[in-house]
C-alpha cells in the first residue's frame, strides 16, 4: 500500500492506492493554510477505515510544486518523515503533472496544465499523450496570462485551478482553440499522484530522503527562460 498526499495549494488530497488494485481510500478538500494541523490526521483516520496501521505502508508519494511555499513543505516534510521513520521508499512527483497525467486518456489535443503562481502569474506544463504513450512535451514555465495564449495555436484543453477570469480570458482570446475542463475534472487527486508513483517504482526509482526538494519556478527576468528550482 501506498500513501499518498498533495498539499501543493490550499486544496489537499490524500490516498491510499493498491497497486494491485488501485485506489482503495482517496480525500480531497480545501484545507485553507491547515495543512499542518489536518494533513496527518487525515492520514491516519484513512488508514483507520482500511484497517491498517503505518506499518503496512511500503511506499510515500509526494506533491513536489509549483506551489504555496508553506503548502509544498508541509507534505514534503511530512512525506520525508514517514518514508525516514518507516524505511520505505519515497517518490516525488511535481504537481502539474499530476494534473496533466488526470487526462491521459484524451488523445485529440494537448492538454495544458495551470496552476496560479501569484501577482497574475501561472505556471503550466503542456502534455500529449501520442500512441498509448503519455508525456510533458515542454519545460514547467512561469508566464503571464497573455504570454500562454501567444503559444497556442493549436486546439488545447486547459485543466487545472484555473479561475472565472482566467477561464474568461483563454475562451475569449483563442476561441474553439481553448477548452477549459470543469472544476470538477480540475481538482487535483492524490491518486493520480500515486499511480504516477508506482510507475516510477516499476522502473527501479526511488527518491533519495535526504536530497529531494520542492520545485519553484523563479519569475523569468527580461529575455530569460522560467526557472526552475529546488531549494534546499
Amino acid at each position: 500500500m501506498i500513501v499518498a498526499f498533495d498539499t501543493s495549494t490550499e486544496w489537499c488530497s490524500v490516498a491510499l492506492y493498491d497497486p494491485t488494485g488501485g485506489v482503495r481510500a482517496e480525500e480531497t478538500w480545501h484545507a485553507g493554510r491547515e495543512q499542518t494541523r489536518e494533513l496527518l490526521p487525515t492520514v491516519h483516520a484513512m488508514l483507520a477505515r482500511m484497517h491498517l496501521a503505518p506499518a503496512d505502508l511500503r511506499g510515500v508519494a509526494v506533491a513536489l510544486g509549483p506551489g504555496s511555499f508553506t503548502g509544498l513543505r508541509v507534505g514534503l516534510a511530512t512525506a520525508k518523515g514517514l518514508a525516514y521513520a518507516l524505511d520505505i521508499p519515497l517518490w516525488g512527483i511535481p504537481t502539474l503533472d499530476i494534473m496533466g497525467y488526470a487526462h491521459m486518456a484524451i488523445t485529440a489535443a494537448p492538454v495544458c496544465a495551470v496552476l496560479h503562481a501569484g501577482r497574475g502569474r501561472l505556471a503550466h506544463a503542456f502534455y500529449r499523450t501520442r500512441a498509448g504513450v503519455w508525456q510533458r512535451i515542454s519545460e514547467y514555465a512561469n508566464t503571464t496570462v497573455a504570454e500562454l495564449i501567444a503559444q497556442i495555436d493549436t486546439p488545447t484543453i486547459f485543466c487545472g485551478e484555473i479561475d472565472p477570469a482566467v477561464t474568461r480570458e483563454l475562451e475569449t482570446q483563442l476561441g474553439r482553440l481553448a477548452s477549459v475542463a470543469p472544476p470538477a475534472a480540475s481538482l487535483r487527486r492524490a491518486g493520480y499522484l500515486a499511480e504516477l508513483a508506482w510507475q516510477r517504482a516499476q522502473q527501479g526509482e526511488r527518491d533519495d530522503v535526504a536530497l529531494l526538494q520542492a520545485l519553484y519556478l523563479h519569475v523569468p527576468t527580461s529575455g530569460s527562460q522560467p526557472v526552475a528550482s529546488a531549494p534546499a
